[in-house]
C-alpha cells in the first residue's frame, strides 16, 4: 500500500474520503505528508532524508502524530487506525456465511 492506493483501500472500507488527505494538510482530516529534510552526518555536511508523516489535522493543530522512513509503513499505520474505527463503529465486521 502507498499513497496512491490508500484512498481506494480506505473507501473501500467506508472510511469518507474527504477526511483523508494525501500531499497537503488540511483541518478535519487524516494527513499523510511526504516531507525532505536535511540531516547533519557531521558539522559541515548534511544528508537528504525522506519521512512520511501521519496525523489528524483539527482547527491548524496536529493531534495523534507519528512519523515513518517508509512510506508503505505510514500508509498501513493509518490504514490500520481507520480500519479499526470502522470496526469498532461497526461499519466493518465479518460477512454473514454463504448459504447452500
Amino acid at each position: 500500500m502507498n499513497v496512491e492506493s490508500i484512498a481506494k483501500w480506505l473507501t473501500a472500507i467506508g472510511v469518507p474520503p474527504e477526511v483523508i488527505s494525501i500531499g497537503a494538510e488540511a483541518d478535519n482530516a487524516w494527513c499523510v505528508l511526504r516531507i525532505e529534510r536535511q540531516v547533519p552526518m557531521s558539522e559541515d555536511q548534511l544528508r537528504q532524508e525522506t519521512v512520511w508523516e501521519v496525523f489528524w489535522r483539527e482547527q491548524g493543530n496536529r493531534y495523534d502524530w507519528a512519523c515513518f522512513s517508509n512510506e508503505q509503513v505510514a500508509c498501513n499505520y493509518l490504514f490500520g487506525r481507520l480500519a479499526w474505527t470502522q470496526v469498532a463503529r461497526g461499519a466493518v465486521g465479518l460477512l454473514p456465511p454463504k448459504e447452500s
